[in-house]
């Protein structure tokens, strides 16, 4: 019998404990003997610590790690609201430098610091050099702060509650672009305040916000399930052992060498596979970096422009909750995926061949969309494809993010050629081809991984040592989940 964990839904069995897992203590769970005499689950009581403790999880570090998500965002796609509001003009710049410029930030991932500061220095660039120098430090201070945060929810939340977290995050992405707009046209309404541009308040009214919430966050910030003070110590057990009879030891007990880990990411070919879909899915991706550029094309003023930006995003949101909510529901991936990616072709070819505004405004409405879903799911796979050791699972979102990333870079000098943009909505288009086409060969893999992982011993101890499957995972029912 396959293990499962507590999930959002209290009636979910958690099952098959193995010596070493700090088993909650009886008096807090109800002992449900099933038909099998020799086998055995717990199920929360109705009043269930599980889903309190849950809960604690979503208010605690859901906020935090989405709050300082949307600064990140709003800090980032500040230079796109700028663009609109003549940054260009006032730096004397060409509109391939705006486009190095946009390139810059997504060209380097180390340890996120004080982007907000950062941030708040673009207010005194004075020409082109400065400003690409300051983005150079953005990209340094920002670039980590995603992949860390996705490793950081895969530390607390189980499989089927991963992807409605890490969707959470894409929500609150979407929400800081939406509040970036109306930020950006309150804060460009004090162009000529104090002699100074509308766009440079633009960047010292976001920086300082950011750096109170950075410092705040300081404070406040919960670590592992396993350290978590917010937590009792019950609850301490219970986080972990969920994770632990999901796919072995956690956090607490991951003694491999960061070099190690990362060579045996380098060394995994299916996270090659992903992190190429990964770049498929960042070039379709990079419609939010000129989004304000793009919503100008149909010819509304500079407030209207930001404006109308807005509605897309608030659209993208909801899309996410209900692609993750249907992930996470029916335990599927690849039909997520490519549901999106086959609505991206008829988006995409409104957006190039519509005649009128509203159709292409309709299109850009799903551009968010059908651009962002596949990336949530990537990020699930990872986490779950990929879970031990823990160390492994966070090299390889740091792969996806940073490597995948590059195509934020080749993608920033393809976005001309308004109000239809034929080659960079082609280049998306043949971006979602090539994704499809490369997530159906990655399914096809994990399907034969999972038949030989239920094949003979001979066949069970090659996955396991070309693909870095624990015993432990395998005696736990371990599988490539969502294909």
């Amino acid at each position: 019998m396959a293990p499962s964990q507590i999930a959002d839904d209290p009636s979910l069995a958690v099952n098959d404990t193995k010596e070493g897992f700090d088993k909650p203590e009886d008096d807090q769970l109800e002992m449900v003997v099933g038909h099998d005499n020799h086998l055995a689950s717990t199920r929360p009581k109705p009043d269930s610590m599980p889903t309190k403790m849950v809960r604690k999880m979503d208010l605690f570090v859901l906020p935090i790690v989405g709050i300082l998500y949307i600064l990140n965002y709003v800090d980032r796609s500040g230079l796109a609201s700028a663009h609109v509001y003549g940054i260009v003009t006032d730096l004397h710049m060409t509109e391939t430098d705006y486009s190095t410029a946009i390139a810059i930030l997504f060209d380097i991932c180390i340890m996120a610091t004080i982007w907000g500061a950062v941030s708040a220095c673009t207010a005194l660039v004075k020409n082109r050099g400065q400003l690409w120098a300051v983005r150079v430090m953005l990209g340094l201070t920002e670039a980590p702060f995603f992949p860390g945060a996705v490793y950081f929810l895969s530390a607390w939340y189980t499989r089927q509650q991963l992807a409605k977290r890490i969707a959470a995050l894409y929500m609150f992405q979407a929400a800081g672009q939406a509040l970036g707009g109306f930020i950006a046209a309150g804060c460009l309404s004090l162009d000529g305040v104090h002699g100074i541009k509308g766009w440079r308040w633009l960047f010292i009214i976001e920086g300082v916000c950011t750096i109170g919430v950075g410092i705040i966050a300081c404070f406040i910030m919960p670590e592992f399930p396993h350290n978590a003070r917010m937590l009792k110590p019950i609850e301490r057990d219970l986080a972990v052992w969920r994770l632990e009879a999901e796919s072995g030891a956690t956090e607490a007990s991951d003694d491999i060498g960061t070099w190690k880990a990362f060579k045996l990411a380098m060394a995994d070919k299916k996270l090659w596979l992903i992190i190429w879909c990964g770049g498929m899915g960042q070039t379709m991706g990079s419609v939010f970096n000129f989004f304000p550029t793009i919503i100008s094309s149909l010819g509304y003023g500079k407030y209207q422009t930001l404006l109308l930006t807005v509605p897309p995003y608030v659209a993208a949101a909801i899309g996410y909750f209900i692609g993750s909510f249907v992930s996470d529901r029916y335990n599927v991936i690849y039909w997520v995926i490519i549901s999106m990616l086959s609505l991206s072709f008829p988006v995409y070819l409104l957006g190039m061949l519509s005649p009128n505004t509203a159709g292409r405004y309709v299109a850009m409405m799903f551009m968010p969309v059908v651009g962002v879903i596949p990336q949530v799911m990537l990020n699930k796979i990872i986490s779950l494809h990929f879970p031990r050791p823990n160390k492994k699972r966070a090299a390889a979102i740091a792969m996806n993010n940073a490597i995948g990333g590059i195509s934020n870079v080749w993608t920033s000098y393809v976005w001309f050629g308004g109000p239809h943009f034929y080659v960079p909505l082609g280049t998306l288009l043949a971006a979602a081809v090539v994704f499809a086409a490369s997530i159906t060969a990655y399914r096809f893999w994990v399907l034969h991984l999972n038949k030989k992982l239920g094949g003979t011993p001979e066949e069970k101890q090659s996955v396991m040592k070309n693909h870095h499957i624990t015993s432990e995972q395998l005696d736990l029912g371990w599988r490539y989940v969502g294909f």
